[in-house]
């Protein structure tokens, strides 16, 4: 399946439960968020839905034309979109940082500085919201990032853990393939 099928299978869906967890968490009014891995946007629509500022990455060009495809003047005007892999960009300072299903994809080389420059972007009440993998992923092998629940925890220590599920399953992709999923969906605060 090509990109265009993945993209034709997830626009139009609803945001992510992650994000909308860490938008109810959120108490002050709507702020900057960047969304990394955006994909067609059902995250990045939601936040500006909401009346949020947000940067959208995508390193697939195609993802980004549909995200504006759906956004009218209002929205276009706080929405900034970059097309690259959000590894190698310096992250600007955020009020919430989410990546639904992305993360993994970083190459596990990568990962370190990545998740440093996620702590970076966040101050003190800044919320994370994403998925990672876990090492019973079908995905395990295939050279992206991939975490044991221990090394998860590590990475979230000194945060206010607000959700932290984890889910092991037989399920399809959005692809429509057969995948046995192990993920870690999480809701943290930065203190």
């Amino acid at each position: 399946m090509s990109l265009t099928e993945f993209y034709n299978a997830t626009e139009g869906q609803p945001a992510r439960f992650t994000l909308l967890t860490a938008l109810e968490s959120w108490n002050g009014p709507p702020g900057h968020a960047l969304d990394l891995g955006c994909g067609a946007g059902r995250d990045t629509l939601e936040l500006l839905r909401r009346g949020w500022k947000v940067l959208a990455v995508d390193a697939e060009p195609e993802a980004l034309a549909r995200l504006d495809a759906q956004l009218d003047d209002e929205k276009r005007q706080r929405l900034q979109s970059r097309c690259c892999r959000f590894e190698s960009m310096p992250l600007p300072t955020a009020n919430l940082v989410n990546s639904s299903f992305a993360l993994p994809l970083c190459p596990p080389v990568a990962f370190p500085a990545l998740w440093q420059a996620i702590c970076g972007a966040l101050p003190v009440g800044g919320l994370f919201a994403g998925h990672l993998f876990g090492e019973r992923d079908d995905w395990a092998d295939n050279g992206i990032t991939i975490l044991r629940r221990r090394q998860l925890e590590e990475l979230l220590s000194g945060w206010d853990v607000l959700m932290l599920e984890e889910k092991e399953e037989d399920g399809i992709t959005a692809k429509g393939r057969n995948k046995h999923w192990h993920l870690f969906s999480v809701v943290a605060r930065r203190h």
